[in-house]
């Protein structure tokens, strides 16, 4: 990376965006009840400047347990030696800050493992971001919850991978689940918005809708599935674990249509089909997508690796997301504005016509663009590759078929 090239895949500061610095929520309130919302939506969607939008930092890999699909192999029950600093997690929070206002998602491992997250939270609030916390919420007790309000941490997520001792087979501790919800209620108890995170795969997805509906009951703000993603302990467990292509695509065809019913905010992450999904049923169904329609969704996309997102590990290394283990630079090596400007991982990734396979001929790559990491994974770590898990057969291939 040198400072004479330009910008890789963007025009621009992304300060220069038309949306500004502003979250999907903050966008998505000023252009809902707005004539021209689906305009708005649109342009958000597309994100041409490629502005920051969110960043997963591992602030450790620490963790108190050893899940079975955890992204990590190397799931340490200590704080790790290589852990950036308080002084270097302040300099990385900076160096953020240059290339915009992004939303900063303390993760891990547990980051309640570190005797300084809370001081780490009231830095990047005080330089003006928005800090959601990740937690598995075992560790969390009235003490501990007082201490996350406290720091200035806006949101909680908590995962919650199925209902009693489904969670807890994944999670390999028993009464973890118990102590997840402990933990959810005691935040709750102070004002704290908590979302369930979810992670499907072959041992949860009968509970599907127990799921969904524990979410409402629990009073969660939002319920976020994750799709498994072989990477890391979830390489391990991919061929006992991965949903079968058609059961993937039933379960994201009901997450659409309860995601209609508006009694809980709805989110399907690592799971670009969706997308794909949600515009062919809204066809059918003869409407448009607008954010009237449909919400936040009708404003972000598929994959954003590289393009909206990032993920900091707590070595500093700079990936497209948790799961694409393609190293795009290193904060310790490079300013963070400079990775994000000129990596070529990142230029790639927001370039859909890059893309191969039939992700690369498909009409709805610009709204999917398949999941990157599971094409690395499936594809001899090419991840420009077709998504595997993808059973659409896109327009071109039916037509070729056809005249057979």
């Amino acid at each position: 990376m040198t400072e004479d090239k330009k910008p890789i895949g963007h025009g621009g500061h992304p300060g220069g965006h038309p949306m500004g610095d502003k979250t999907i929520k903050e966008v998505y309130r000023d252009i809902k009840d707005s004539p021209d919302g689906k305009a708005h939506a649109h342009q958000y969607m597309v994100n041409k400047a490629n502005q920051l939008r969110l960043v997963f930092w591992e602030t450790t890999a620490g963790c108190n347990l050893t899940c079975a699909h955890c992204r990590r192999l190397d799931v340490a029950q200590t704080l790790m030696k290589d852990d950036l600093t308080f002084e270097q997690s302040c300099k990385m929070i900076d160096g953020l800050l240059e290339v915009g206002k992004p939303i900063l998602v303390l993760s891990g491992g547990e980051p309640l493992y570190r005797p300084d997250i809370f001081d780490i939270a009231k830095y990047a609030v005080s330089k003006g971001l928005i800090v959601a916390l990740a937690t598995n919420g075992t560790l969390v007790d009235a003490g501990m919850a007082r201490k996350i309000v406290d720091s200035g941490i806006q949101r909680v997520s908590i995962s919650l991978d199925g209902i009693g001792e489904t969670h807890d087979f994944l999670r390999r501790l028993p009464g973890s689940y118990d102590m997840a919800i402990r933990g959810m209620k005691e935040l709750q108890k102070l004002g704290m918005p908590v979302q369930i995170n979810c992670t499907i795969a072959k041992h949860n997805v009968h509970q599907v809708k127990e799921i969904y509906q524990n979410a409402i009951d629990l009073g969660a703000v939002a319920l976020h599935i994750f799709m498994l993603v072989p990477v890391g302990c979830g390489v391990t467990i991919a061929e006992d674990q991965m949903l079968d292509p058609q059961v993937y695509e039933n379960v994201l065809s009901w997450f659409y249509e309860v995601g209609k019913e508006k009694k809980i905010e709805t989110k399907a992450t690592c799971a670009p089909h969706y997308f794909r999904i949600m515009r062919q049923k809204a066809k059918e169904e003869g409407i448009q997508i607008t954010p009237q329609t449909h919400g936040m969704s009708a404003m972000t996309k598929g994959c954003l690796a590289g393009s909206a997102i990032c993920f900091i590990s707590h070595k500093g290394q700079v990936f497209p997301c948790g799961y694409l283990p393609v190293e795009a630079g290193n904060v310790h090596r490079d300013e963070f504005k400079k990775i994000w400007d000129y990596s070529e991982v990142f230029a790639n990734l927001r370039n859909p016509d890059l893309l191969k396979g039939k992700c690369g001929i498909c009409e709805y790559k610009k709204v999917c663009e398949g999941c990157r990491a599971r094409a690395f994974y499936e594809k001899g770590g090419d991840y420009m590759e077709e998504e595997p898990y993808c059973i659409y057969e896109p327009n071109k291939i039916a037509e070729k078929n056809a005249g057979k």
